[in-house]
This record gives C-alpha cells, structure tokens and sequence, in this order.
C-alpha cells in the first residue's frame, strides 16, 4: 500500500509573513488562486498570525474581504488560519465573548481548518478557542509550541497532546516556529504522538536553521499526516522548505504526495516576479534567506531575527545584533522559559534588546513583560524566582486563575466606541483587534463613501 503525506501551502500566510513581513496585496494572490485550489493540497494557509494586521495597517485592504474572495475561488482545498488562542490575532487576551465572535465570523467567511495555540502552552488559554470553533462546524486543530529546555521534554508534549485530545481538537501540530526541532527528535515526538492519540498529526517548521527537510523526512518516516511548505520562490531561509523539492525527495521515497507537479511549477513561476519586486524593493531582506545555525543555540524564530535587526539598524546599532542574540536565552531562561512564538519572542526580544541597550539587566522593562510576570498571560512553564520577580514587580501579586476570567464581556464596549464608523460584527472585531488602525482604516473608507479626494488616503507600505 503506498504512503501518503499531505501538505500544506503557506505562501500566503507564514512563507510571506516570515520573509516580507506579510507585505503581499491581494492583488498578487488573486491571479494563481484558481490553480492553487487544483494543485492537490490538502489545505492553503492564507489568514490568521499577522496578515489582519498588516491588511489594515500596511495594505489599505479589508481582511476579511481578501477572506470572502479568496473563498469564492477554492473549491478544493482547505483553508486554513493560525489563530493565537485568547490573544485571537493580537497581542493580549481578549475576553470570551470577543474570542467567540471572531471564531465564529472566520468560519462564516470562508475559514475551514483553525490552528490554534498558546505562546506557553497553558491549556486554558484554549478553550474558549476550541469549544466555539466545534460549535461553528470548523475543524480545530491545536498546536504545541515547540521548544527546548530542561522542561520541554518529548514526554511533556505527548501529555499536552494528551489534554488537547481531551478537550475536542479534531487534529494535532507540531508547531516548530523557530526551526529548532531536529530530526532525531522529530521521529521521536512524531512516533510517540501517534502511539498516544488517534489524531491526523501535522507538522510544522522553518528552514532557518538548515535542517528542516531533514526533520520532514524523520517526521514522515515516523507517521506524520500532513507538512508546511512553500512554494518555492517563497521557501528557504526564515520560510518553511520549498514545496515541490520536498514532494519531489518524498515521491522518490515512495510517497503519495497528491500533488500536480505541472501545477506547482505554475505557482513557482507565478510568485518569482513577486519575489523578485520585493527583492528590488528593499522589503524582502536578503538576510532572512540565510541559514542560521545560530538558531539552535539561541532557540530565536527566523521572524525575530529580522525584527530585532530591523530594530538595530533604525537605531543604528547593528554592532550589538550579536550581543542580543546570546542575551535573548538569558532573558527567555530567567522568564520560566516560554517558548519563542508570538507574543512571546516579541516580548523576550524587546527585553534582551533592552538590558544590551542599557547596559543594565532589567533597569528598563517593558508593561508586556510585567504583565507577563504577573500571570496576565497565563503560567510560565517553569516558576520565575523570587529575585527575577521582585526585580521586575516588586512585590506586586501574581494571577493563577485563567486571565480571560478576569476579563468582563467586552463587545459591548467595542461595538459602542466604533459604531460612527463599523457597519458590521467584522468592522467590529477589526476594531477590537487593532483599534487605532482600525478606526483609520474604517475612517478612510467611509471618505471614500463620501467621496473624497483619493490622495487623502494613506495607502503607504512601511518597509521597516
């Protein structure tokens, strides 16, 4: 009987927004989504982590338009969005009648596969998530954020698969975010998963490092249903290895892939003049193609390497990229060892940036980080000391509750503040998320109702 192994295409969603900071319109979709619908792939990520934001606040598009339209034009494949559990697609927790709201307005408006995970692994932060996206008839597939410490042990993940079983997820991901699972742990995480919980298990990592097709190949091997990729003019560096070349590797192994080779050489050749305008444009950063090895010392996601070299060069301190990178463990392992992955990675990247800049540990300390010792962002997976807290709180309290507890409904208040301009649950929830952007980007659309003149409207692309 011949294997298969499924994938998943994230040139629209992770591929773009690990190298070009999700700056693609969609316009540049738009031409290739026909054929990307028949290429065989088992589900096209294209919504979700930061294209909301970037939609509004780069792009001058309505999200959940390039949502409705790309659904009308996929008749076959899934589509799929990465979701950040009680953060939705920010950068705090929202509460529960917010969190619902959303979910159930992406599954109205085309999204058929929810990924969903916690920046710490804390459970809790989930369940809202799940529970209403079972409700909406999604598929709700939750992801581990995978990390290395003491604590994140192959064990410690099969129990958390476990628990994810437990509360209602319809599938599993690994979800490998700074491409530092190796291949020898992959066969093992993946074979013990699959001896644990009966559920399609998907796996996910980026080619920073340089060891992500091998990683596939254990992870396959070891009885992984479905892998990320990119297609390729969008693959390599921070992104996820290239489609056909791993379809290609897989197929000489004996794999069914699924795929249309004739179909994926169309797409490549499609987004190559993409690629190459953002090249030319100065956006697409030639150092985020690098491979890192790097990486596996400092466990940091190829999207914060770039952004804290982004940040370095604004400040013209690009001399300190190195003194960041190795205080960056120093900081994650002093904060309880979170795993690197939105909002987190932004936050512990602030932070080392901080203590270099400053010169001192922790004599500037952003709210995020306080909150975060506080226990507004859930429980750190490994207790933060008594020294490191007092340094950063004082003697403040801690929560141990689920934070969205402490949140009262909040829709109400939203829908309030943006009823001069929101003309639906979506303009609402857009406003929720983002709502300084969202006001100017609901605020310019209404001028445009009215007919004011087009250079009144900011359609600039920050390439920062």
């Amino acid at each position: 009987m011949t294997k298969e192994i499924r994938f998943m295409e994230t040139v629209l969603r992770d591929g773009q927004q690990s190298l070009i900071a999700t700056r693609m319109p969609l316009s540049d979709m738009l031409p290739i989504i026909k054929t990307m619908d028949e290429a065989g792939y088992h589900s096209i990520e294209m919504w979700g982590g930061a294209t909301f934001d970037s939609c509004i606040r780069y792009l001058n598009e309505d999200p959940w338009e390039r949502l409705r339209t790309i659904r009308k034009e996929v008749k076959n494949a899934k589509l799929q969005m990465l979701l950040r559990g009680q953060n939705l697609l920010g950068y705090k927790h929202y509460s529960d009648d917010v969190v619902s709201a959303f979910v159930e307005k992406s599954i109205e408006n085309g999204i058929d596969v929810v990924r969903v995970f916690d920046a710490l692994n804390d459970l809790r932060n989930l369940k809202t998530a799940i529970d209403i996206t079972k409700k909406a008839g999604g598929h709700c597939q939750t992801a581990i954020s995978y990390t290395t410490s003491e604590f994140h042990t192959v064990d410690y993940f099969v129990g958390l698969t476990k628990e994810m079983a437990k509360m209602g997820a319809d599938s599993i991901c690994i979800k490998d975010m700074a491409g530092v699972l190796t291949p020898a742990v992959a066969f093992e995480l993946v074979s013990k998963i699959k001896a644990a919980v009966d559920l399609p298990l998907e796996v996910h990592t980026h080619a920073t490092s340089g060891i992500a097709e091998m990683t596939y190949l254990k992870a396959v091997e070891a009885g992984a249903d479905i892998i990320d990729t990119a297609i390729s003019p969008f693959a390599g560096g921070t992104s996820q290895p290239a489609t056909e070349s791993v379809a290609i590797a897989l197929e000489g192994l004996g794999y069914n892939t699924g795929l249309d080779m004739n179909k994926l050489a169309e797409i490549a050749d499609h987004f190559a003049p993409i690629r190459d305008r953002f090249r030319n444009d100065g956006i697409l950063n030639p150092k985020v193609k690098d491979v890192e090895p790097k990486t596996l010392l400092y466990q940091v996601p190829g999207g914060m390497l770039s952004n804290l070299l982004s940040q370095l060069t604004e400040q013209g301190l690009q001399d300190k990229y190195d003194d960041v990178l190795a205080e960056v463990p120093k900081v994650r392992a002093d904060l309880g060892y979170p795993p690197l992955v939105t909002p987190l990675s932004q936050m512990v990247g602030t932070q080392a940036l901080m203590n270099v800049i400053s010169g001192e540990r922790y004599k500037l300390v952003p709210n995020e980080i306080k909150e975060y010792v506080r226990g507004q962002y859930g429980k750190p997976p490994v207790a933060i000391s008594a020294e490191i807290t007092k340094k950063i709180i004082g003697n403040e309290g801690i929560t141990t509750v689920r934070p969205a507890d402490l949140i009262l409904p909040q829709m109400p208040k939203f829908e309030k503040e943006i009823s001069q301009y929101a003309k639906s649950t979506e303009d609402v929830l857009m406003y929720a998320l983002f709502p300084q952007q969202a006001k100017d980007f609901l605020g310019r659309r209404e001028d445009r109702f009215y007919d004011v003149p087009v250079q009144t409207i900011d359609v600039s692309i920050d390439v920062q």
